[in-house]
C-alpha cells in the first residue's frame, strides 16, 4: 500500500512542474538513477551503459525519474538466467532530443505496446512481477508535460526500446 501511495504522488507531480529556466545533465540524472537502482543492478548482474547525454530545460527529479523507471522495468522484466544489457542514448532531432533505453529482456507484443502506458495497466499479475503498474504512466505524464511522445519498439523475446523526445 505504501508503494502504491507513493507512486501515486510520484504520478500526481509528474505534471505539476513548470518548465525550468536552467538546463540540467541527463549524465547526472541517469547516475542519480542508476545509484537508487544499485541493489538492483548488482543483484542482476545487470550491464547498464550509455553514450555522452545532453543537457537540457527539465527538471532533474523529472529526467532521473524517467531513466529510474525505464532502467527498473528492463531489470525486472528481463529474460530467466540472462544477464539484463540495457543502453541509454540521445541524440538530436530538430528541436528535441530523441532519447532511447533499449535492453534485452522478455519484450512486448504488439497489441500491448499503446496499453502499458496506462495507469495501472499491466500486463502480468504481481506474483510474476512486482509494482503497481504505475511507472509507465509517470514517464509517459512527464515526457508529455514537455510536449513529446514516449513509445515502445519491441519484440517478444529480444527486448523493448522505450524512445522519447524532450525538447532542446
Amino acid at each position: 500500500m505504501e508503494m502504491l501511495v507513493r507512486d501515486l504522488l510520484a504520478y500526481t507531480q509528474a505534471g505539476q512542474f513548470d518548465r525550468p529556466e536552467t538546463c540540467e545533465d541527463a549524465s547526472t540524472a541517469l547516475k542519480g538513477a542508476l545509484a537508487n537502482l544499485d541493489g538492483a543492478i548488482k543483484a542482476s548482474g545487470a550491464k547498464v551503459t550509455s553514450n555522452p547525454l545532453p543537457s537540457l530545460r527539465v527538471h532533474a527529479t523529472q529526467l532521473q525519474q524517467l531513466f529510474q523507471n525505464l532502467v527498473g522495468n528492463a531489470i525486472k522484466y528481463r529474460r530467466p538466467k540472462i544477464p539484463p544489457v540495457i543502453n541509454v542514448t540521445a541524440r538530436r532531432d530538430g528541436e528535441s532530443w530523441l532519447f532511447s533505453v533499449s535492453d534485452n529482456g522478455i519484450g512486448i507484443e504488439a497489441e500491448y505496446k499503446e496499453r502499458i502506458f496506462g495507469l495501472f495497466k499491466r500486463l502480468h499479475t504481481g506474483d510474476e512481477y512486482s509494482g503497481t503498474g504505475i511507472g509507465l504512466a509517470i514517464c509517459q505524464r512527464i515526457v508529455e508535460r514537455y510536449h513529446g511522445p514516449i513509445w515502445v519498439e519491441s519484440e517478444p523475446g529480444k527486448g523493448s526500446t522505450f524512445k522519447f523526445t524532450l525538447p532542446v
